[in-house]
This record gives C-alpha cells, sequence and structure tokens, in this order.
C-alpha cells in the first residue's frame, strides 16, 4: 500500500549525507507486510557508544518502547533493529517474546549483549510481530554493513510515508568538528508527546550518556513537541540518539562546551521535525501557527496546538478559505487564558481580526492570495503577557481519509 500513495507535493529531496564514523547501516526485505521493498534496519555502533532516548507517553506503549526504557539505563549501545509493516504493539506476552528473541538474536550477530541492542517497531497495531522474519535475515544484514548506507535507512523505516527523511549538520565540539545525522519516519498518527514515529540520530561526537540525554530532551521538546498532523499520539514514538566517541573529542558535560553541538542537534530535529508534517498523510499545505502574547509559552503551545489540531481549522486551510473565526474557535477551546477583545489573527502577514472585531480597513484579498499557496503563515496574538511558541501541522484533505480508511487493506 505504501508505494500505491502520489508523492507528497511538499517533500524535500534527500541531502548528501556522509559517513559518520562507528556507525554502520544495512537494509533488507524480511517480508514482514510489505513486498517489494525493504523493511528492516540494522545498524551497528563501535564500542563505548552512548545512547539517549525519548518515547512517547501513550498509556499503551508497544514492547520495543518498554524494551528501550529499560534498556536505556545503561547508557550504552551496539546496535539497532528497526522493522516496518508491524508496530508490535498490544500483543501482550508474543510482543515481549518478540522483543527478546530479536535482541538476543542480534546480540549474537553483532557480538554485544540484549542489553546493547535497541529496537523499534512501526506499521499495524494488534497482530503479533514474526520475529523469526527479521532474525532470518540478521546475518545477511551484518554482511552488507557499510558506512554510506543513511539513506537507504531512511527508506526503509517508512509506513504511509512518501519520501524519506533525513537531515545532517556539523558542529565544534572541544575544537574538534563533528558531525550529526538523523533519519525519521512519521506520516500519521502525528502529535508526539514525549508517531507511528521514529527517528534515529547518530553522532560521532564522545558525550557522556547524561549530557546527551539532558539536550536530546530539549532539543525534541522545541521541535517534534511542536508538530501535530491528526493530535493522535502513537504508542511507538520513539527518538533515539547515539554518540559513537569517534571524533575523538574530549568528553564534556559543561553547557558551554557543549553549546555548539546543542544548536545543530537542534536544527537536525528541526528539519525532520517539518519533513513529517510535509509528509502528512493527504497533507497539500504546510502550516506553521505562531502564538504571541499568551499568559506563558506553556499556554502558547496549548493555544497553537488547540488551532493546530483543529479540524474546522484543518479543512478551512484545505478548502483554501480565510476563515479566521474558526481560529478565534480554537483559541477560545484551548482552556488556557484568553480575552475576546484583546485577541488578534494574522494570516499571511495580513491582520484580519484585532481587537474583538475585524481589523480596520481588513482586505480579504492578500489573505485569499496566500491560502492558495503551499505554505500557510498564521500568527495569533493574545495580548495578555510575553508568551511565544511556534506549531507546525498540515492541511486535512479527503486523502487523509483515503489512506486511513484503508491501511489494513
Amino acid at each position: 500500500m505504501a508505494n500505491a500513495i502520489p508523492v507528497s507535493p511538499l517533500a524535500l529531496p534527500l541531502p548528501e549525507l556522509p559517513k559518520l564514523a562507528g556507525v554502520r547501516l544495512a537494509t533488507g526485505e524480511a517480508g514482514i507486510r510489505y513486498k517489494g521493498r525493504t523493511d528492516v534496519l540494522l545498524a551497528e555502533f563501535a564500542e563505548g557508544t552512548t545512547v539517549a532516548g525519548v518515547f512517547t507517553k501513550n498509556l499503551c506503549p508497544g514492547a520495543p518502547v518498554t524494551h528501550c526504557r529499560e534498556i536505556l539505563k545503561g547508557g550504552l549501545a551496539r546496535g539497532l533493529v528497526v522493522n516496518a509493516g508491524n508496530a508490535n504493539v498490544f500483543n501482550g506476552a508474543a510482543g515481549l517474546r518478540a522483543v527478546e528473541a530479536t535482541a538476543s538474536a542480534a546480540a549474537q550477530t553483532l557480538g554485544t549483549t540484549p542489553e546493547q541492542i535497541f529496537l523499534a517497531s512501526t506499521g499495524v497495531i494488534g497482530e503479533p510481530l514474526p520475529a523469526h522474519k527479521i532474525t532470518a535475515v540478521l546475518d545477511q544484514l551484518k554482511a552488507d554493513l557499510a558506512e554510506d548506507r543513511f539513506a537507504d535507512a531512511a527508506r526503509a523505516i517508512m509506513t504511509t510515508d512518501t519520501f524519506p527523511k533525513a537531515a545532517t549538520r556539523s558542529a565544534r565540539l572541544g575544537g574538534v568538528e563533528v558531525r550529526i545525522t538523523g533519519i525519521a519516519k512519521g506520516s500519521g498518527m502525528i502529535a508526539p508527546d514525549m508517531a507511528t514515529m521514529l527517528s534515529f540520530i547518530f553522532t560521532d561526537a564522545a558525550i557522556p550518556a547524561p549530557a546527551l540525554q539532558a539536550m536530546l530532551s530539549k532539543c525534541v521538546d522545541h521541535s517534534f513537541n511542536c508538530i501535530t498532523i491528526d493530535s493522535d499520539t502513537s504508542t511507538s514514538d520513539t527518538v533515539l540518539l547515539f554518540a559513537t566517541g569517534q571524533a575523538h573529542n574530549k568528553p564534556s558535560e559543561d553547557p558551554a562546551a557543549l553549546a555548539d553541538f546543542r544548536r545543530a542537534l537542534g536544527e537536525v530535529l528541526h528539519d525532520l521535525a517539518l519533513m513529517v508534517v510535509r509528509d502528512g498523510e493527504g497533507a497539500q499545505k504546510l502550516v506553521q501557527i505562531t502564538v504571541e502574547g499568551a499568559v506563558s509559552n506553556a499556554s502558547a503551545r496549548r493555544i497553537g496546538l488547540a488551532i493546530a489540531n483543529s479540524p474546522l481549522v484543518k479543512t478551512a486551510i484545505a478548502g483554501e478559505d480565510a476563515n479566521w473565526g474558526r481560529i478565534v474557535m480554537a483559541v477560545g477551546k484551548a482552556g488556557e487564558p484568553a480575552d475576546r477583545d484583546k485577541l488578534a489573527i494574522a494570516v499571511g502577514g495580513t491582520w484580519m481580526a484585532q481587537a474583538g472585531g475585524v481589523a480596520p480597513g481588513y482586505n480579504e484579498a492578500p489573505v485569499v492570495a496566500h491560502m492558495k499557496g503551499r505554505e500557510i503563515d498564521i500568527a495569533v496574538d493574545i495580548g495578555l503577557g510575553a508568551g511565544r511558541a511556534t506549531v507546525w501541522t498540515c492541511d486535512l484533505t479527503h486523502g487523509y481519509i483515503d489512506i486511513n480508511g484503508s491501511y489494513r487493506s
């Protein structure tokens, strides 16, 4: 089914993805759900690789999430196995057995322990994961491991995605140049709360696990936690960051020393998050919503997400209807402090509503023209404080219903 979905008109091409010391990748066809395409990824990391992770807050998580949360405490990783087509969620003891079998087989293949093998699965919920299909291809994957397979890796983890997603940056750390490269998948069931969203970030920097975790958590909060496709938080959301140490910089936990790395990591996650929105199921338009004047930054984000998750707002955007009344509605339902008579709304830089009414001299023509574009900009001023946040979403089209109405067929 994934191959039958037209490529999103908002798709971006893959950037050049240089090799990254300490990471080798391979992909293969396990035939878990899809035929004629890769659906499993194996990554091998250098000895001593540190790891950080952020996972779904959904209270019905998949077995791979439970496994990763438990072994993350060790702070070290030697391998990663990801499969597409089956999420291994709501499978009870069978799901845990599939995780144990995969982790044990991958550990044997890579010469390590299951406690250093991270797992992620994405796809259909409630169907037993045929772990034997994954373990059957591990030896071949090991033989195929190479440093130049990031593009292949991004393709292998796709489900209803229409294009592979990857980003890369370099940074200076202790006078040494280091690289950060990330891949992601996600298209529907996206409202991260840390969808079927997965993201894996790799760096050759040497960074202790506690510092790595602190940076990842903060950067996720300003990237993946600021996007939504359909308001549904997946059972499988997983973001993992692996630091191989092969750049041979001096390890540090000093925030000042890590500033440039933190900047580059934030940019990689921001790029990946927006690619997920660009590939929203059925999406035709990328929507940026900036909320200012709220009582706090947290309040601004909640208001922004209320707008971004509103079916009425999203369908108005799909229909290119300059209906600012729907935005007013979404602000009012957010449950956050707001005053109708202080509220102001702009689309495409044109103020439409101010002080509880239509903006003086408002001309709808430039707004209509803006709504016909691929990228829509909405600005909201609450008028109550200094809180500010930006969130991203997409429009809601018939394509979303078509994809999800036939997801298992």
